[in-house]
């Protein structure tokens, strides 16, 4: 069940470090989900498009939704009528449809590029010089109906606290490098989503801005 004394605790935490609570729904059955609700919780997040498809119909509609897993371009038209931000964009062709459906839907979608920071090749993300040559790309400045905000990364999974560090700061780096190099392209940038339940005082001790997290808060 959500545990809403340990959420509040972390909130007012991270609020005194101008960093954003975002509570991870995965895999919590409705009940627990509407009873983070009613404690005042109104900003979640899914991994996957047919659990947030299912989450959006379930639960009150004035929850902001964000998208934190892989994305595929065939199914950003089913989260493009609602989703307030898609952590998780790793191509200028996923940017592009993205753009498409949010312009169908009379929307403006925010969107953070993800990065691969973590030593497996199991997660998703851009290399610096993949980012550089996407952000270099003429036909960005096309698209009108998203607005680029930022990075989101994912450690490593492991209990070796300095590889974390290592890699969020690396992340933090990049952040900074890139609205250096690309300061037209990154003129709304105010947002560097990492850290998780197991490491989020790391993340933000590094910079981050936004915070995910979800087995923490529950249980």
């Amino acid at each position: 069940m959500f545990n809403k004394i340990r959420y509040n605790s972390i909130k007012a935490e991270l609020l005194a470090q101008n960093v954003q609570l975002i509570l991870v729904s995965k895999t919590q059955p409705i009940a627990s989900l509407q009873a983070a609700y009613e404690a005042g919780v109104h900003v979640m997040a899914e991994n996957r498009v047919q659990e947030l498809l299912k989450r959006y119909e379930e639960l009150p509609k004035d929850i902001e939704w964000h998208l934190i897993g892989h994305l595929q371009t065939n199914k950003v038209k089913y989260i493009a009528p609602f989703v307030h931000c898609i952590h998780s964009v790793d191509s200028l062709g996923l940017l592009q449809e993205i753009n498409k459906r949010a312009a169908q839907n009379g929307r403006k979608i925010t969107c953070l590029l993800q990065m691969h920071i973590a030593d497996e090749e199991s997660k998703f993300g851009l290399s610096e010089t993949e980012l550089h040559t996407l952000l270099k790309d003429p036909s960005l400045a096309t698209l009108q109906n998203i607005r680029l905000e930022g990075l989101m990364g994912m450690g490593t999974f492991t209990q070796d606290s300095q590889k974390t560090q290592a890699e969020f700061r690396q992340l933090k780096a990049i952040f900074e490098r890139t609205k250096q190099l690309f300061p037209e392209q990154t003129q709304d940038w105010a947002q560097l989503s990492m850290g998780m339940s197991g490491d989020y005082p790391i993340a933000v001790a590094e910079g981050s801005t936004m915070v995910r997290i979800g087995s923490l808060l529950f249980g």
